[in-house]
């Protein structure tokens, strides 16, 4: 079977099309478009034909509709306007989507391996705290991305970048050697952790004599002082396993973590500095390089971005240079996930690259915009950040409650396993939903939906199929041609394209395209579950119903795996 059950009724369109047009004699490639509802499968518009045939295009439509003959892979082709659509045959359709699920299973939606590496850069947050709330989108998104783009069949490498170089950690580090925690000290370590950099900036900001010990700090770790660089590390460390421990609840892991300090301690920073010295875009202010933006076509009231200090120490930008000419040698592409407030560092970074003589374009920045909770603020009542964790706490312990309420009977492990399923997943799925580029204000009551457009309500419609499907016996023989009812085919169509929006989001690297799918799909299952009776019908029509509640419970999980969202078999 092949990866995609459409392809067979898209190649046969554009050979019908294409044979009719050298029939006219005409050699032109029509695009293939996707009609509204109701018109038909595929559609040819007819419009660039118009000055060549000196014909309106609703007319070369009709004419060219005139030479395609009828074929069994469509139940007709007509013209419409300035169209040629193509309506699929419905028999066809069912028994090659069905087929193709059936035989892919766990694996329908997957394409070939391409053999192209990926480094997918995602999350990256400072080592000094908790993640908090605004930024929970980069690891959700990249996350999502990393499975879209692994179904495509590319090899993916998510990577945290961790930022162990910057004043920050080293305020940590010296609030680590020098403060002393009282009272309750969370078991959660960036939790503990964040005291003492909290603390530490605090002093640093009245006290001149700690301001200069952390400076001093810098200074020697800066020089590649390779004891204040152990002892960084360790903090630091403790900082990401706690990050880790918050986004495993998440179902989000990573491959790999590049320390910042590797580009500094083995002189790859260095080698960037003296070769951007050398090109006619850079300059000096008081001692300190800095690119000329408006030399290389960036305008606005800032035209000079620095990239070492008036010492000659490096900063964060030209560390990232080095670390992407690092990527660059060992992947074919390097995707980095980044807040909108990032678009002129990474706009910089990959003239740097390009000044270098490597191939920028082989850099894919992609930005998004940041969660807000419905106040517009971001501390909770005791005046501290919402951590990534309180959320997560927050929208279980929500979940708990629905699902006391509504399944009170069930074994309380099963519950609180449902609780977590459904309380991280609309987390995820309420993020993912919305296009990277737009804000979001993260609401309880959509989020936590069991009827609208969220995460429980895909949840529980897989659920249900597996319900359906654990009252009968062994799937027995079954006629797809007894499936025609009109949301039986409707199910058909919608599960028949999810390959091909794999593809699609893959390319385009968008999410929110097989979130709105995810949801598409549950609401077509129930509405056949609401309409095709299926354990009450005959038992020809109850066997092909079962069937297509088969493919559509392993498309759900295929979905809610793609989103990164559990699959679960009861709620």
């Amino acid at each position: 079977m092949t990866v995609d059950p459409l392809d067979m009724f898209k190649s046969r369109s554009k050979e019908l099309v294409k044979e009719a047009l050298a029939r006219l004699e005409i050699d032109v490639q029509l695009p293939l478009e996707i009609p509204p509802e109701g018109k038909g499968g595929y559609a040819f518009p007819c419009f660039m034909l118009a000055k060549e045939m000196k014909k309106s295009p609703a007319d070369i439509a009709k004419q060219l509709s005139q030479e395609i003959p009828e074929d069994a892979t469509f139940s007709r082709i007509e013209a419409q306007g300035p169209y040629i659509n193509f309506y699929i045959n419905p028999e066809m359709l069912v028994q090659q989507t069905i087929e193709s699920i059936m035989d892919k299973r766990e694996e329908y939606g997957n394409w070939p391996q391409t053999g192209v590496k990926i480094n997918l850069e995602h999350t990256s947050a400072n080592p000094n705290g908790p993640l908090h709330v605004g930024r929970a989108r980069n690891p959700i998104l990249g996350d999502t991305i990393a499975r879209i783009l692994r179904k495509c069949g590319h090899d993916v490498t998510t990577e945290f970048y961790v930022d162990d170089m910057g004043k920050q950690q080293v305020t940590l580090t010296w609030g680590v050697e020098n403060l002393t925690q009282e009272g309750e000290i969370p078991e959660k370590t960036d939790h503990a952790m964040v005291w003492y950099y909290q603390e530490a900036t605090r002093l640093m900001e009245s006290d001149s004599d700690v301001l200069e010990q952390i400076n001093q700090m810098v200074a020697k770790y800066e020089e590649k002082d390779e004891e204040i660089l152990a002892r960084v590390k360790d903090n630091c460390q403790k900082v990401l396993n706690g990050m880790n421990a918050s986004l495993r609840r998440l179902d989000i892991h990573f491959e790999s973590f590049a320390w910042e300090s590797k580009y500094i301690f083995n002189g790859n920073v260095d080698r960037v500095v003296e070769e951007l010295k050398a090109h006619e875009f850079t300059d000096y202010e008081d001692s300190a390089l800095y690119l000329d933006l408006e030399k290389v076509g960036i305008t606005g009231q800032e035209n000079k971005f620095y990239l070492t200090r008036s010492d000659g120490s490096s900063l964060y930008s030209t560390r990232d240079i080095a670390y992407h000419l690092d990527k660059l040698a060992n992947y074919d592409l390097a995707i980095d996930i980044l807040g909108e407030d990032h678009k002129l560092k990474a706009k910089v970074v990959k003239i740097g690259i390009g000044l270098l003589g490597k191939d920028e374009e082989k850099i894919e920045p992609l930005f998004y915009s940041f969660v807000s909770l419905p106040d517009g603020k971001m501390s909770t009542r005791k005046g501290r950040v919402v951590y990534l964790d309180d959320l997560i706490e927050e929208s279980v312990g929500r979940a708990q409650k629905e699902v006391q309420e509504r399944r009170p009977e069930l074994a309380s492990e099963l519950k609180r396993g449902i609780a977590e399923a459904v309380g991280t997943g609309a987390i995820r799925y309420n993020i993912i939903r919305v296009q990277a580029e737009k804000q979001i204000i993260f609401k309880w009551e959509e989020a936590l939906s069991f009827e609208g457009n969220s995460a429980p309500f895909i949840q529980y419609s897989h659920a249900r199929a597996s319900s359906i499907l654990r009252k009968t016996a062994v799937l027995g023989n079954y006629d797809l041609k007894l499936l025609k009812h009109r949301t039986e085919i409707q199910l058909v169509k919608a599960l028949a394209r999810f390959p091909s929006l794999i593809k699609e989001s893959g390319e385009s690297m968008e999410c929110h395209p097989i979130a709105g799918y995810a949801f598409e799909l549950a609401s077509l299952f129930n509405q056949f579950y609401r309409d095709c009776p299926v354990l009450q019908a005959d038992e020809d029509i109850m066997n092909a119903r079962l069937a297509l509640v088969t493919v559509s419970r392993y498309t759900l999980s295929n979905v809610l795996d793609t989103l990164g969202l559990v699959a679960p078999e009861e709620m």
